[in-house]
């Protein structure tokens, strides 16, 4: 992975031949803030990588600053022998030692453009380089916290830039101007320059200073996450609606079992509703005998049906339902009445030892035996 950070130059000098010759810090320890999109992890707004004081200062990485290009401004691709005349500014010298938290390297800038940059103001330097990240969080010794390791730095090229990563303390000049006189400190226009080329975001309750770029990625990370927690919502709203509408379905399905349930007789249920079906039918045939066929009729309808074969139609017409019935019971209570055995058998008349359904019985069939002798 391609990183950059920045520093200053320090005691910085013009050559007779109109070279500008310095050392400058080019790098430091510590966690620097990346943008997530700069390291690969554009779900990221921002990413706190940690520079050790092993990988920084360890030999390998410092011998790779040794002899590498001074660039204005970082190339859009890594400086190589193919494109170095286009974009070497100058080059770094080989002496190259640990300043405290610093990487401190000598250099030479050989192009005027580049001069009359730094000499207008443009002094901070950013390395560019790549390296491995070790994505392991953790905190440093100070108790920082961060989300990223660098590992493996090598060094690609040092840029002269506006303001890099690394702060104002990576910058060229240490008390002497390129022409040999007065202070390089830091000026106010300097320090308005850095304003305008950095800007403070908050994430997360964390102030950090980014490029412009990556004040607008985070705003469009941070736009995204708040959409994605607005639709989480809705869809969690949605199915709470969801699951109450099931909850409805369900119990308008369990009261109707329920009711249905109530409805389901019992064997004792059945065996006394089809008595009283019986005994309807039986009634109905007393009283009309087989005048109607009580299939597939209800219990009113044969009511019904009996009253008008019994009485007509006239007997029913435009009359309520409990009417019928209140003369349907009539006409079995006279059926009952007429009914000579049944009158004997209920007044249980004996005579000369014969019971009361006997006599009747045997008038009726001297009835039948006199019939043709006609009317006396």
């Amino acid at each position: 992975m391609h990183l950059s950070d920045a520093l200053t130059l320090d005691g910085m000098r013009r050559t007779r031949d109109g070279y500008l010759v310095a050392d400058a810090r080019a790098a430091r320890t510590g966690i620097q803030i990346y943008a997530g999109y700069e390291v690969g992890r554009p779900e990221l707004p921002f990413v706190r990588i940690y520079r050790p004081e092993d990988e920084v200062f360890a030999r390998d990485s410092l011998a790779t600053y040794a002899h590498k290009p001074i660039t204005n401004d970082h190339p859009a691709e890594p400086v190589s022998a193919e494109n170095w005349q286009h974009y070497a500014v100058g080059f770094i010298g080989d002496e190259v030692a640990r300043d405290g938290e610093f990487v401190r390297i000598p250099l030479m800038l050989a192009d005027a453009d580049a001069i009359a940059d730094l000499e207008a103001g443009k002094r901070e330097l950013s390395a560019g380089y790549s390296c491995e990240l070790d994505w392991t969080p953790g905190k440093t010794p100070q108790g920082e916290v961060y989300d990223a390791i660098q590992r493996g730095i090598r060094i690609n090229h040092v840029a002269l830039v506006d303001a890099g990563r690394a702060g104002s303390k990576c910058r060229i000049g240490d008390g002497r101007t390129p022409n040999g006189g007065g202070s390089t400190a830091p000026t106010k226009e300097d320090s308005r320059m850095t304003d305008r080329t950095l800007k403070t975001v908050t994430v997360d309750g964390l102030s950090i200073e980014v490029t412009d770029q990556g004040a607008q990625a985070i705003a469009k990370l941070q736009g995204q996450l708040a959409d994605a927690q607005a639709k989480l919502a809705k869809a969690g709203d949605d199915h709470a609606k969801a699951i109450a509408a099931k909850d409805a379905d369900i119990a308008k399905l369990q009261a109707q079992i329920d009711d249905l349930k109530a409805k389901v007789l019992t064997d004792a249920d059945i065996d006394a509703r089809v008595q009283q079906r019986a005994d309807l039918i039986a009634t109905a045939q007393k009283i009309v005998g087989n005048a109607i066929d009580h299939k597939g009729k209800s219990d009113a309808d044969i009511r019904k049906a009996v009253v008008i074969a019994k009485l007509g139609e006239e007997a029913v017409k435009d009359k309520a339902p409990a009417y019928i019935d209140a003369r349907f019971d009539i006409l079995a209570e006279d059926a009952v009445k007429g009914d000579p055995i049944r009158a004997a058998m209920g007044d249980g008349v004996k005579a000369s030892g014969i019971t009361g359904a006997e006599k009747a019985r045997q008038q009726y069939l001297d009835s039948l035996a006199n019939g043709w002798k006609g009317e006396k």
